[in-house]
Parts: C-alpha cells; sequence; structure tokens
C-alpha cells in the first residue's frame, strides 16, 4: 500500500491545534480543552480533501527552550514528525501578539527547510481577520485566516496544503460508491412493490396485507452509471398503535435506516391521498437532516390531469418539504419509475453539494433582506445536509432564515435536500 503524505499541526501550547486535528480530520481524536499542553505525544489521523488523502499528524505544544521533561519529550516527538513531513501547518494565535515562543519555532521550522504554511487561528470575524496579515512578519509567504471551532478558512488551508499532492486512483471507486436510499411510508401503500419494479425482479414479499415487510430488505441495483442501494423499510405507524414488539421494533429500524440513508423515498397512496400520518413519517426524515422525493404510488388509477391539484394537495399536507421534488408512479405496472433513478441522484448531488466561502460571501453580499440585519460572513460547515454558518450583528429572524434558504436554493439549486443555517451573533 502506497504512503500517505504526511501534514504536521505544529504550534506553542493552546494555539488550537487540537481543535484543528478533529476539524480536519471530522472526528474527536484529540482531547481540546483550555489547558495548555493537554496534547502531549503525536496523535495520527487520515485525512481527506477533494480525493486527495493524506495522514495529519497533531504534535503537542512545542516549547523550543524549555528545560523540563515533558515540554522537551514533546520536542523530540515533534521533531520525529517533522522530519517526515511532507507539508507543515505552523498554527498561531490571532487574537494576541507575536511571542517570542513564535518566533523561535518559526525559525526551527525555517531550519528545517519544509514547507511551511502559517494559519492564523481564532479569526471569527471580518475584522480580525484583517489583523491577520500583521504575522506575515514572522517570514513565511503563504498565510491562512481560520476559524478551527468554526470551520472556516479550512476548505482554502486544505486547498493550498494539499495542492502538490495526488488523487488517489481509488478515487474512482470513491465516487462509484453507491447511494443508500430508504424507501419509507405508511403500511401497504406499495414500498415492496416499488423495490420490486426498481430491482427487475420479486425481491421483496409483496401482500395486500398491511405489515407485510417486518425487516429491512436491500437490493444493489446500477442505473445510468451509478449504483444505488436501495432498502426497503417496514410500513411505519404511529407509536401507539404499535403495540406488538415486533412492530415496534420495526418501527425503530425504520428510523435507523432512515439515518444511514443518503436519500429518502417516501412513498404515498395516490388512491388514498396524503393523511397526517404520512407527515409525521416524512418528518422523520426531515429531522434527520436526509434529502428527500415524494413518491406517488399507484398512480395508474388517477388520470394525468388530476396531477396539478394534487401535487397541490402534497405541497398542503407536506409545507415543511417544498424542497422535495415530486414523482408520480405505478410500481404495479412500473410506469415512471425509471425516472426515480435520476431524481435520486439528483437529490443526492444537491445534498453533497459544497460551495466556496468567497463564492457564498460574494452571493449574500448582493442580497437585499426586509430588516437591518447585516449577514457580515456566511461559510459552509458540512454536507448531508448542507449547513451554513452565519454572522451577524444580531439574531437572525426566522423569516430572514426562510429568505436566506430559498436564496441559495435559487442561486445553487439545493432541490431535494433540506439546508441547516445556523447563526452567530458578533
Amino acid at each position: 500500500m502506497k504512503e500517505l503524505p504526511s501534514v504536521v499541526i505544529v504550534g506553542r501550547p493552546n494555539v488550537g491545534k487540537s481543535t484543528l486535528f478533529n476539524c480536519i480530520t471530522r472526528q474527536r481524536r484529540s482531547i481540546v480543552g483550555d489547558e495548555p499542553g493537554m496534547t502531549r505525544d503525536r496523535i495520527y489521523g487520515e485525512a481527506e480533501h477533494r480525493g486527495k488523502k493524506f495522514a495529519l499528524i497533531d504534535t503537542g505544544g512545542i516549547i523550543t527552550d524549555d528545560r523540563e521533561l515533558i515540554p522537551s519529550e514533546i520536542l523530540k516527538q515533534a521533531r520525529v514528525a517533522l522530519e517526515q513531513a511532507s507539508e507543515v501547518i505552523f498554527l498561531i494565535d490571532g487574537r494576541g501578539e507575536i511571542t517570542s515562543a513564535d518566533r523561535e519555532l518559526a525559525l526551527m521550522l525555517r531550519k528545517l527547510g519544509k514547507p511551511v504554511t502559517l494559519a492564523v487561528n481564532k479569526m471569527d470575524t471580518t475584522k480580525t481577520e484583517e489583523l491577520a496579515h500583521e504575522f506575515h512578519a514572522l517570514g513565511f509567504p503563504h498565510l491562512y485566516p481560520v476559524s478551527a471551532e468554526h470551520r472556516l478558512g479550512i476548505d482554502e488551508l486544505l486547498e493550498h496544503v494539499t495542492r502538490d499532492f495526488v488523487e488517489e486512483e481509488g478515487e474512482e471507486e470513491e465516487e462509484k460508491r453507491p447511494i443508500k436510499v430508504a424507501i419509507i411510508g405508511r403500511p401497504n401503500v406499495g414500498k415492496s412493490t416499488l423495490l420490486n419494479s426498481l430491482v427487475g425482479k420479486e425481491r421483496a414479499i409483496v401482500s395486500p396485507v398491511a405489515g407485510t415487510t417486518r425487516d429491512a430488505v436491500d437490493e444493489k441495483v446500477e442505473a445510468e452509471g451509478t449504483e444505488f442501494v436501495f432498502v426497503d423499510t417496514a410500513g411505519i405507524r404511529r407509536k401507539g398503535k404499535t403495540k406488538l414488539m415486533a412492530e415496534k421494533l420495526s418501527v425503530v429500524m425504520a428510523r435507523r435506516n432512515i439515518r444511514m440513508a443518503h436519500v429518502v423515498v417516501m412513498v404515498v397512496d395516490a388512491e388514498e391521498g396524503v393523511t397526517g400520518a404520512d407527515a409525521t413519517i416524512a418528518g422523520y426524515a426531515h429531522e434527520e437532516g436526509r434529502a428527500l422525493v415524494l413518491c406517488v404510488n399507484k398512480w395508474d388509477t388517477k388520470e394525468d390531469r388530476e396531477r396539478a391539484e394534487f401535487t397541490r394537495g402534497v405541497r398542503d399536507e407536506f409545507k415543511f418539504l417544498e424542497y422535495a421534488p415530486v414523482v408520480f408512479v405505478s410500481a404495479k405496472t412500473g410506469r415512471g419509475v425509471k425516472r426515480l433513478f435520476g431524481t435520486i441522484k439528483k437529490a443526492y448531488d444537491a445534498a453533497s453539494m459544497r460551495v466556496t466561502t468567497g463564492e457564498l460571501n460574494r452571493f449574500v453580499e448582493m442580497l437585499h433582506f426586509d430588516t437591518d440585519v447585516k449577514v457580515k460572513y456566511i461559510t459552509q460547515a458540512s454536507i448531508r445536509p448542507p449547513t451554513f454558518v452565519t454572522f451577524t450583528d444580531r439574531a437572525l429572524h426566522f423569516s430572514t432564515e426562510r429568505f436566506l434558504m430559498n436564496q441559495l436554493r435559487k442561486r445553487f439549486g439545493f432541490e431535494g435536500t433540506p439546508i441547516v443555517i445556523k447563526g452567530r451573533r458578533r
């Protein structure tokens, strides 16, 4: 197996190295605390940025001239990591001035002759970001203001750090990783028939008796160059109606399958129309932040001219799902089923989309809000669902949040996925 290039994070104690490590690896491997020197050994993790994999090493806080045993051991451990490093991230605290420890560490790093990128941490506002450039005095040409805690500027930092890394050959496999799809709905709306129609063979037990499916049944399908894994979950009843332990367990498992899915297909019965129970079940997927497609089944019993009216009824009952596309199918005859593949893929792509911080801030500058709220800064923190962090001068009102969501959809096309906006006041 090919050895991964390594990126080493160094800096004096308590500048946020462990927070940055956790932010890049997207897991809590390093202990984070206010006490300096929490990290004493080297901590390894694997990370990836746009298909480029690398090893990330979090070193203990380095004090170059400290004669105590632990700091000198930290320096020894850090030197071992630095000698093998492909890239070094020199992290400093942007809220204070350059210290003598920063200068000594900068001198040591320059002597090593490794590529060093200076990351100025705790840059939470535009005002502090402007101060970051004072740190050019340390003599490193590549400087990036970041906030490891709020994930600001991290994409730009990693873009630079990984610029010479090679995309893994396995990236093709990564791209071809199957899209997990959970088929959910009330009992007897035709979920198992839909699965059989999608797969093209009798895979799930189909019966007119409501609640035939107890366990999740899954099947792999390749369509239009994409692999899908469909999971047919048991029909979800309202909690009060699930008296039998097996059925209670099936509800728990169905909700678990929703959590594990990339996209959820919510099946509605065209003959019965949309019910309150449908809204409750769809709410589970919405709460979990899953991309969602509304599938109206048994449409062979209806006329096509009724589509517009039925869609209005769906939108009225599912007011919180205005982002979800509606597809009309007949699982029994197979009519319209093939269209589902493209709609699911589109919803998955939207939920996985990333927008750069620069593009987002240029977009927000052009918006005209009804209120006096000023969005000073916006960044995308994560995907599935797309989550944005806004820094404002006052708390975001619900209506302003909705306006921002709608504009993000209009501009970037987040169809089929919920959007999460987290407000921070500055």
